[in-house]
């Protein structure tokens, strides 16, 4: 899963500072209990010498014996050492690694990646923190928005002229989707989500359920608005500062190699050739990539085809499931 690079390198931040913080932890430790038994310092410097006594002849530092019997002794001389260490720190009230320097995870050593180069469980689960605290400064998330806070009693239950459901049933079943496709993403059968209709009818609202429990579930997100979006690509297009461009560039990537991105407010920027172009080169791109996607916007399917480009206007019919939201403006009957 591709995190975005802030996010991986706060994750990693975190974990090079809680190794720091349990490096400290010893070391206040050992000199706690050097203090008390000074026969323990005498006994771990007495091992740390064998130990760099057989990595000497180990590496053909001298001659030895033939018959093995100078490592033998070493070896043995370090066994009795760690047999007496252990019964100081029994007697201290310690267990015989108290002191060691072992890493929180075993699988990584505390490095974020395995030996084979994965990203190990202890690394995604920071970067899951802190996408999702990142989300939350964006999207101003509480713990009201959840799918389990949803309050369809605030839908009308009447029926809606030209449609075959009440604007609460309706609601009721782009609910159900929704939450399927956060609940199990990636596998949910649907890709991608057009959510459009007017505003104030719980779009926005439904984003974020679906934004916080991918992110809690350890799957990059990014969510952002339209006209951010444009932006970004206008500023990697057309500025002639390297710096600017190197930023534009990594920004569009978050947008075009997170697993599920949410497009917000699609078509409330100024429609212009360059705008028409990223947009495609997002959502064809995407779906190249077999990456998930969730546009919210105001425009229907046919306003999309007669707003934007024809292939466009294709791509998003064939390949996005379309989720519509209609009914009296929530935040105007507030």
């Amino acid at each position: 899963m591709a995190y975005e690079p802030a996010v991986m390198r706060k994750a990693l931040a975190r974990l090079e500072r809680r190794r720091e913080s349990r490096e400290r932890r010893r070391y206040r430790l050992e000199r706690e209990l050097y203090a008390k038994s000074p026969r323990l310092r005498e006994v771990d410097a007495a091992l740390r010498g064998t130990m760099a006594e057989l990595a000497y002849l180990a590496s053909g530092g001298r001659p030895v014996a033939p018959d093995g019997s100078e490592i033998a002794a070493i070896r043995a001389r370090n066994e009795a050492l760690q047999r007496e260490r252990t019964a100081l720190l029994a007697e201290l009230g310690y267990g015989p690694d108290a002191l060691d320097a072992a890493p929180a995870c075993p699988l990584c050593g505390d490095r974020g990646w395995t030996p084979e180069g994965a990203m190990c469980g202890c690394l995604k689960e920071l970067c899951a923190q802190e996408q999702m605290s990142a989300l939350t400064a964006l999207l101003n998330l509480t713990e009201e928005q959840d799918f389990a806070r949803l309050r369809l009693d605030v839908y009308s239950d009447l029926p809606w002229q030209g449609r075959s459901r009440s604007p609460r049933e309706n609601m009721r079943r782009v609910a159900q989707v929704c939450e399927g496709y956060a609940r199990q993403f990636p596998r949910y059968p649907l890709r991608n989500l057009l959510l459009s209709g007017g505003t104030g009818l719980g779009k926005t609202f439904l984003s974020g359920c679906v934004a916080r429990e991918v992110a809690r579930r350890g799957y990059s997100v990014v969510y952002d608005t339209a006209v951010n979006l444009f932006a970004a690509f206008e500023t990697r297009r057309f500025t002639r500062d390297a710096g600017e461009e190197r930023q534009a560039r990594d920004i569009t990537r978050r947008y075009l190699g997170s697993d599920l991105l949410i497009l917000d407010d699609l078509g409330s920027e100024h429609t212009l050739p360059s705008t028409r172009s990223a947009l495609y080169e997002v959502v064809n791109s995407r779906l190249q990539g077999e990456l998930h996607t969730i546009i919210s916007t105001n425009l229907s399917k046919d306003d999309i085809a007669a707003r934007y480009t024809p292939q466009l206007a294709s791509r998003i019919g064939g390949l996005y499931q379309e989720l519509t939201f209609y009914g009296d403006d929530l935040r105007l009957s507030r």
